[in-house]
Formats: C-alpha cells, structure tokens, sequence
C-alpha cells in the first residue's frame, strides 16, 4: 500500500449512508460559533455526487423562502455527524440540474411508492471494540510473562551447564600444570648431557698429544746412532 493511500485510509469512517440521487435527505452539520459548538439540520434533495475515497462529495438543494440553496458535504468529513433518509424519489438521472429551472412542486422529484424509508450504511473498516481489545492485550501480556520466564529457565540451565562443564575441566588443567615441571626438570637436565658432549675434545687433544712425545723418545736413540759412527 502506497503511504499516500494509507494515510487516506486512516482518516475514512468506519460506516457511511448508502445516498442514492433523488433521495430527501436530512443531514446533521457541527457548526463553530466562537467557542461554542452546535449541530445544524440541512434538509433538501441530493442532486449529484461526486469523487471517491476521501474526496467523496453530495450536492443537497433545497429551496429556502423562495430561493434555491445548494450545499456540497464531504461523506467522510467528521463535521458530518449523521444523514438520515426522510422520503425516496424516484430519478433517471445521475446529475438533476433540471430542478434549478423547476420552482414549487415541480422542483421535487417524484416519491416512491411502498419505497422503505431506512438509512443503510456500508461497513468500509471494522470497528476496534475496547473490551476485546483488553482481553487481547491481556492475554499478550501472559504470553510476554510466559515467554520471559522461559528464557530465564532456559539460561539458568545453561549456565549450571557451563559450571559443570568448568568443574570438569579443572581437574584436567591441574593435571596438565603437573606434567609442566616434569617438563622443566627434562630441559634442565639436557645441559649436562652437553657438559659430557664439551669434554670429549678434551680426550681428543690428549690423542694428539702422545705422538709427540714419541718423537722425543726418538731424538735421544738417533744422537746415539751419531755418536757410535764417529
């Protein structure tokens, strides 16, 4: 729905006469005086209507001490209070421009006979009656209660859940800080394995060490060699 149509909607009656051209009708006005307020009758003969929706519009004439009155109402305006029917005519026409040139008797349409004279009205929304209203809201404002209560309920279980679920972690963290130090104590452990490693060279350079000695045991035999020769 369009926002201009909705808008229109809103400011429609909930009910409105069923006016037919030629009808006698009697329509009650709210006029303003100063400050005070007061209903005005305007009986005559509706001579067309016009529009739609909102801008729905009836031309009533009537003839007032000799001179001929013609006032346009709007159908949903809320200065019109209430349109009574008072006599059905009979007319062939859509528009009775005709009566104008009419005076007297002749400037009336003529009545149907046996004709029901009611005022029907057409239902265009319905009417929001205040007792139904109040149980309605009523029994939303348990749902809401209901449905918060349960939302508590549901989060109260989930978090004794979430404790549980912590309290058995716990003992597995503790666990897992234990096995830490173990941990430690092996890496502590690792730097004597690498003071052995380090005195290994130690053991390599005494190797080295003992050919040199040989070769000063050797010196001594051959300066005897020397000496023997001589």
């Amino acid at each position: 729905m369009d926002i201009i149509k909705s808008i229109e909607h809103e400011q429609l009656k909930n009910k409105i006469p069923v006016l037919n051209i030629g009808d006698t009708v009697r329509v009650h006005v709210k006029i303003k005086e100063g400050n005070k307020e007061r209903i005005q009758v305007f009986e005559g003969i509706i001579i067309k209507k016009q529009g739609g929706g909102v801008n729905a519009t009836f031309t009533v004439r009537r003839i007032s001490y000799g001179v001929g009155v013609e006032k346009t109402f709007l159908v949903h305006s809320p200065m019109v209070v209430k349109i009574e029917v008072v006599r059905v005519g009979k007319a062939r026409r859509a528009k009775l421009y005709y009566l104008r040139d009419r005076v007297g008797k002749a400037a009336k349409t003529k009545e149907k006979i046996g004709a029901r004279i009611e005022t029907k009205e057409v239902v265009l929304k319905e009417e929001i009656v205040p007792g139904e209203n109040e149980e309605v809201e009523e029994v939303t404002a348990e749902e809401v209660a209901e449905a918060v209560e349960a939302d508590k309920a549901i989060k109260a279980e989930e978090a004794k859940a979430e404790e549980a679920k912590a309290k058995a972690e716990e003992p597995a963290k503790e666990e897992v800080k234990a096995e830490e130090p173990a941990k430690e104590e092996a890496k502590v452990e690792e730097p004597a394995v690498e003071e052995v490693k380090a005195e290994e060279p130690v053991v390599e350079e005494a190797k080295a060490e003992e050919p040199v000695e040989e070769s000063k045991t050797e010196e001594p035999a051959e300066e005897e060699k020397k000496e023997d020769k001589e």
